[in-house]
């Protein structure tokens, strides 16, 4: 076989791929490999391949997708967090002649990848498979618009995933940041794949995300149950209206943005260079102009969780519901104007500093709004510390924090000393993981009944609560110090032997942290082992405003028998004082799309032509190009994907859910 040929097919692709140099990749790479074959032996003894294919993979059920989503970014968290600890670990003992244990190469593409998993491949998966598995029960549907389109989105996410995950193993990542600046990540400065994996990785996820954005917003708007107004939706669905608007507003550009630097590296372009008219501050605008907004679409909807929780848990209406719409409508309003206070210092003069200043200050009034709604909420109520509860007391008193840290970088002069510190670092940890995280934990333990019939374990979730509660006080607070003393971020190795007790206080809290990781993984394991001691039968976990119309636990694949009709933004207080009664006869057959191969497989495709662009192979790229749009065709001409639930199987599922009520009762 000529060279020609053999550099059209592989590319860059050859055995000095394999980071041989490295024994922590080389150990971690045989670790997934082992751990890849005992779940492959598992799934072949109990012949569970079948199951896992027709039930799982080709599933087009809005709760079986979103608790896929919500796996992969638990899966995905461990990857991220694993990143992490490196790092803390490296900062604790890189001082003077001790070079540490992590190359500045290494480190480097370790900061990139914890970055770029925790929002794209954490925080971003499970906040789509919540409002997955949720907002279509909340608004009396029996799936999303586009079911097909569902499947499809959620597999392009997880092959964007399995591309970053590639490159652990197969080349390298990025060494940019998880924003990937030019000129650093233009190709002279890094010729390597790592960039490359970090373009299509997330071009390919973000047709996901983008995808699943236009789906949850036309469920929204065009399948609300009868009587439901915007003004009667439940809170939750209203900011997961929000937050998918704000994803159909911002993606696209996210995605140009990229292609625009994909396009630099590969032909020769100069859209974000400094030569023939390009502009590297270009590409700061854009991906920040999708960037800020991001950040509120990953915690829109966890003020919506929190909205759910404080009413449940306080044994009260929502105090202020008008104005938590409101207030949510302007957040999502408002994150279009602050995207530059992200780069006061590129020098845009005063008079373009000030104006975004100010919005950053404007948009914490309605956040601030919120807090006092919920607050409110729990006055004279009935106050329950159940887990979903406690994780919603304690963002509150995180985020006041981190809010108010963000306030502080609002103000351009302050910004200009500590934009590029661990300041900055501290705060974002502060909002994000005291903001998102936080809510995420709890919508997990307070819609854990609804999907699996049983509670999460409250004792293994309480360590795990009070782990991630002061490690990270432990772990942040040493942060903001090292910041204010002016220690700037992405430094592996230290001379100044006097910031080493705030780093080595910020790695014990790390660790603590890593405990409430272990005890949240053993809260899962031993929950599914002790189901049947911790299963409520009822299906109302929550006494009563959980219920979502009624829908047993786990609901049907039909979700409802009948479609609800609605008369208060309440779900609880509705069918309280309206006596809403499940129907005990009329059943007819339930028209439900059945399963498809095609969005698994179009995905496949779309991540090894991926792969082969990364790789320049050209040959194996325009293959698979075509191959995932026949593939895209087929699909289309596929009409035979319906099927019928039987009215007999509904009306015995129905029966039987109606005699455990009254039983119950």
């Amino acid at each position: 076989m000529s060279q020609p040929t053999d550099h059209l097919i592989f590319g860059r692709l050859g055995w000095d791929a394999i980071p041989y140099h490295e024994p922590i990749l080389m150990a971690t790479f045989a670790a997934v490999a082992l751990g890849g074959l005992v779940v492959f032996a598992l799934l072949t003894k109990y012949r569970l391949w079948g199951t896992l294919w027709r039930d799982w993979i080709t599933s087009i059920d809005h709760k079986k997708i979103g608790i896929m989503y919500m796996i992969l970014g638990l899966v995905m968290l461990l990857r991220g967090f694993a990143d992490a600890v490196m790092m803390r670990m490296q900062q604790m003992v890189a001082f003077g002649d001790n070079a540490g244990f992590l190359p500045p190469h290494h480190y480097d593409q370790i900061f990139t990848a914890h970055g770029v998993i925790m929002i794209f491949f954490v925080a971003m998966p499970l906040v789509t498979g919540l409002m997955n598995y949720v907002v279509p029960l909340q608004i009396g549907a029996r799936d999303v618009a586009f079911p097909f389109l569902n499947n499809f989105s959620f597999w392009m996410t997880t092959f964007g995933a399995i591309l970053v995950m590639i490159s652990l193993f197969v080349g390298e990542f990025a060494r940019t940041g998880w924003l990937a600046y030019p000129p650093l990540s233009g190709i002279l400065a890094s010729p390597d794949v790592g960039v490359d994996y970090y373009i299509w990785s997330l071009q390919i996820a973000g047709v996901g995300t983008l995808l699943s954005g236009v789906n949850l917003v036309v469920t929204i708007v065009k399948m609300r149950a009868p009587g439901m107004s915007l003004m009667k939706m439940p809170v939750f669905t209203w900011t997961s209206l929000c937050t998918n608007v704000l994803i159909i507003a911002v993606f696209p550009v996210l995605t140009a943005t990229l292609a625009m630097l994909s396009m630099d590296r590969m032909f020769g372009t100069n859209f974000f260079t400094n030569d023939l008219g390009g502009n590297p501050m270009m590409y700061v605008n854009l991906i920040w102009i999708w960037g800020h907004p991001e950040v509120y679409i990953l915690v829109l909807p966890v003020f919506g969780v929190y909205s759910e929780v404080a009413s449940t848990f306080s044994g009260k209406r929502l105090f202020g519901y008008t104005s938590m719409v409101y207030a949510t409508v302007v957040i999502t309003i408002l994150s279009y104007l602050v995207w530059l206070h992200h780069f006061f210092t590129m020098g845009s003069g005063a008079s373009v500093n000030s104006f975004f200043g100010i919005t950053t200050m404007i948009i914490s009034i309605p956040t601030g709004a919120k807090i006092f709604n919920w607050l409110f909420t729990m006055y004279k109520g009935r106050i329950r510390f159940e887990l979903p509860m406690m994780w919603t007391v304690a963002f509150m008193c995180t985020f006041v924090v981190g809010g108010m840290t963000g306030v502080l970088l609002a103000v351009p002069p302050a910004d200009f000393v500590l934009h590029n510190s661990l300041f900055l670092i501290a705060h974002f940890h502060n909002v994000i993981i005291g903001g998102v995280l936080f809510g995420l934990f709890a919508a997990i333990n307070y819609w854990f009944p609804k999907a699996f019939g049983f509670k999460l374990d409250p004792f293994w979730g309480k360590i795990s609560f009070w782990c991630w509660q002061v490690g990270f006080w432990i772990t942040f607070v040493p942060v903001y110090v090292l910041g204010l003393m002016g220690v700037t971020r992405r430094v592996s190795h230290f001379d100044d032997l006097s910031l080493k007790p705030w780093f080595w206080a910020a790695g014990i809290g790390t660790a603590i942290i890593a405990v409430g990781v272990l005890a949240m993984l053993i809260q899962f394991g031993v929950s599914f082992m002790r189901r049947k001691q911790l299963r409520d039968v009822s299906g109302d976990p929550w006494n009563g405003r959980t219920l979502e119309w009624s829908t047993s636990s786990p609901p049907p694949e039909y979700n409802f028998a009948f479609t609800p009709v609605v008369h208060d933004n309440d779900t609880w207080a509705d069918m309280k004082e309206n006596k809403y009664q499940r129907p005990r006869s009329g059943f007819v057959d339930i028209h439900m799309p059945a399963n498809t191969w095609a969005g698994f497989t179009i995905a496949a495709l779309s991540a090894v032509c991926g792969f082969a662009l990364i790789w320049h192979m050209w040959i194996i790229a325009v293959v698979f190009f075509f191959a995932t749009v026949g593939a895209t065709i087929v699909h289309t001409f596929n009409y035979k994907r319906d099927f019928y639930v039987k009215a007999d199987h509904v009306a015995k599922v129905e029966g039987e859910r109606t005699r455990m009520l009254e039983s119950l009762a």
